[in-house]
């Protein structure tokens, strides 16, 4: 945290100013279906650099070859989709800010995932708290959660999203957009890059093609998915695709569905890193550790914490068929730090979403936006918040990084 501009919106900070932050974002993206925190985390440039270069560094382990061949075998047959790309065109690596040795903040991985997240919410959120601070004394002057100067960050993930196609040719791919809780990210992407969200069962298959409805009755070909189709809910609502995903359409990903599967939590026993907690698949665990309390017991491919146990006992442990155990980690716990302190001397935790991006053709991933959650709960969770203040979401800021 710098502990500038946290000790000044401190001072200024009143229920009023929050309201005025959530007015001015719902202005601009409708209405917000989560709980918008009380404040911006404001991260040093010490710790903004420390967790991007963590996240560099992660990418480049996961992206050698012989690893990459490994982890592709984890790709469900029903789900392998042709067509993948050398890379995937974004990741998020979720850090728990925790307490430093020597004094201070630094971030430990908690999680990661090759898929789409909120990048142009993030903007909004940037963009309204900025508006907002202009009245702070002491806090004047832009804010950014941008690692590249605005301008840059934004045409880089235009460049992603896009992939050198029309608009109108690219969408964003949910199950039906319109009611879930992210919709304000797709309100936001319409806007800077003027591309459609659509549900994918009313896409239209012709051999290798697919096509969409335009707002105005025409009939678009499809070039590229902004895909942000979640497996989980896939088989939870039996949703049907006009497609089979093992189809070679003629279409390109953002990103390709395999990196759900291959960059994910089945990617930690093999990193090692110093911001990454040890991590091992519970089948390779023949005695479980005396203390249990130091660890959590995680699903491989589950969304929005499901399935996690922080409190992990035994019986937990025995409750998984040994058949199952390959798809479930036994990861040390984390202790989060008192990342913020309200002005009623609250202490808050955070975890920092690294946001990466790859457009077409480029070597590797580039940080560009930080997310961030904020949480008074044993997890970062709303059932785990209900009833708190100074939780939720929330987004990281600094001054603006020049060219």
């Amino acid at each position: 945290m710098d502990p500038g501009p946290r000790a000044a919106f401190n001072r200024a900070w009143t229920p009023a100013l929050h309201r005025r932050y959530v007015e001015g974002l719902q202005s601009m993206l409708g209405e917000v279906p989560f709980r918008l925190a009380e404040t911006p985390f404001f991260l040093s440039p010490e710790l903004r650099d420390s967790l991007d270069t963590s996240a560099v560094e992660i990418v480049a382990q996961l992206s050698r070859p012989a690893l990459l061949t490994q982890m592709q075998k984890a790709i469900p047959d029903r789900y392998r989709a042709p067509g993948m790309d050398p890379l995937p065109s974004c990741l998020q690596v979720d850090f728990a800010i925790t307490p430093a040795p020597g004094g201070g903040l630094e971030g430990k991985v908690v999680e990661l995932q090759a898929f789409p997240s909120g990048y142009a919410m993030m903007l909004a959120f940037a963009r309204a708290w900025s508006d907002v601070l202009q009245s702070v004394p002491e806090m004047e002057g832009p804010w950014s959660c941008c690692v590249l100067p605005d301008a840059r960050a934004i045409r880089l993930l235009g460049d992603t999203i896009l992939g050198g196609e029309d608009p109108e040719s690219v969408v964003l791919v949910d199950f039906e957009p319109g009611q879930q809780k992210t919709r304000p990210d797709f309100v936001a992407t319409r806007q800077l890059f003027g591309v459609d969200s659509v549900c994918p069962t009313e896409l239209v298959k012709e051999g290798r093609r697919l096509f969409r409805r335009t707002a105005d009755g025409r009939r678009v070909q499809v070039r590229r998915i902004y895909n942000r189709m979640v497996f989980d809910e896939l088989e939870k609502k039996s949703y049907q695709l006009p497609f089979a995903w093992s189809d070679d359409l003629d279409l390109t990903w953002c990103s390709h569905p395999n990196w759900y599967w291959v960059w994910s939590k089945l990617s930690l026993p093999y990193l090692e890193h110093p911001a990454v907690p040890r991590a091992r698949f519970l089948s390779d665990v023949d005695t479980l550790p005396e203390d249990l309390s130091r660890y959590v017991l995680k699903p491989l491919f589950s969304f929005a914490g499901s399935g996690v146990v922080i409190d992990v006992r035994p019986l937990d442990v025995e409750h998984i068929p040994k058949h199952q155990r390959g798809g479930w980690l036994l990861q040390e716990k984390v202790s989060y730090a008192p990342a913020i302190r309200t002005p009623e001397g609250l202490e808050v935790k955070a975890e920092v979403r690294v946001m990466l991006v790859r457009p077409p053709d480029a070597e590797t991933l580039v940080p560009i936006i930080h997310l961030v959650r904020l949480s008074r709960g044993k997890m970062l969770g709303v059932d785990q918040n209900r009833g708190l203040d100074w939780v939720g979401a929330s987004v990281g800021l600094w001054r603006p990084v020049s060219d």
